[in-house]
């Protein structure tokens, strides 16, 4: 399969090192050095396109695509307000795209279980819930999108909160509660130098507390995630998220 790549940083090396190992061949490499390279001429010979860059440049680079009818995996964050309009145009001009806060394999396993675990936790109204999120000080939106994804998988299934905040916190401060709503989740967001992701899901109550937590040695499982996410969208039409890529056996 070709495969052209929309971000070439730490990120998009790792993504070429394993398609070429998975036999795919890079046919496009955009950076910002060569961004008069990003046409539609060249993405067509693409069978799919990654999409790692910024939540600056994310909307011109699905354009670009849809243009071009050549599919799209995208793991950029931070743009998530656009997708109603974004998908109403690719189904109407019967583009693809795929989209995920995060692509590792076994970040998806723990969004499953945690909407599992949130969903059981309305037996036990005495423990209240956060999440917590580290990342690398390079990352450029907080929260995290998979930390919103954990947010949003807690809130669908757990009673007791409507929405979620966010405080983004400095390295080792607590984050002050006092405005923070009973109803309301809060997203504690942690910038630390060489973090990949760590997201943890804590239920504490006056007796104990349960943490359940997901930790990145790295990043090449997003950087896997992505590559099979292409190659199971290249040959599809419409607009999924990472979640009709997995199968739970739900």
């Amino acid at each position: 399969m070709n495969i052209a790549l929309l971000g070439y940083g730490k990120m998009g090396k790792i993504i070429e090192k394993i398609a070429t190992d998975r036999k795919h061949t890079i046919v496009l490499k955009i950076d910002y050095d060569n961004q008069h390279e990003l046409t539609v001429e060249n993405l067509k010979k693409a069978d799919a396109v990654i999409e790692f860059t910024t939540p600056g440049s994310v909307l011109s680079n699905i354009q670009h695509c849809f243009e071009a009818n050549v599919p799209i995996v995208i793991g950029t964050t931070g743009w998530y307000e656009h997708l109603p309009e974004v998908k109403q145009q690719c189904l109407q001009n019967n583009n693809t795209l795929l989209y995920a806060s995060n692509f590792s394999v076994g970040v998806n396993i723990f969004f499953y279980v945690n909407r599992v675990l949130a969903k059981l936790m309305n037996n036990y109204p005495y423990y209240d819930v956060q999440v917590e999120e580290i990342h690398h000080t390079q990352k450029l939106d907080a929260p995290s999108g998979t930390a919103i994804t954990i947010a949003e998988g807690i809130i669908e299934n757990l009673d007791t909160k409507k929405d979620w905040v966010n405080v983004l916190t400095a390295d080792g401060d607590d984050a002050s509660d006092d405005n923070i709503k009973n109803d309301q989740l809060l997203i504690e967001s942690f910038r630390i130098n060489s973090v990949p992701g760590t997201h943890t899901v804590i239920y504490d109550s006056e007796v104990d507390v349960i943490e359940f937590k997901h930790t990145a040695h790295n990043r090449n499982g997003f950087a896997l995630g992505a590559v099979l996410a292409a190659e199971w969208v290249h040959d599809k039409k419409g607009f999924f998220s990472v979640e009709e890529m997995f199968d739970f056996g739900t």
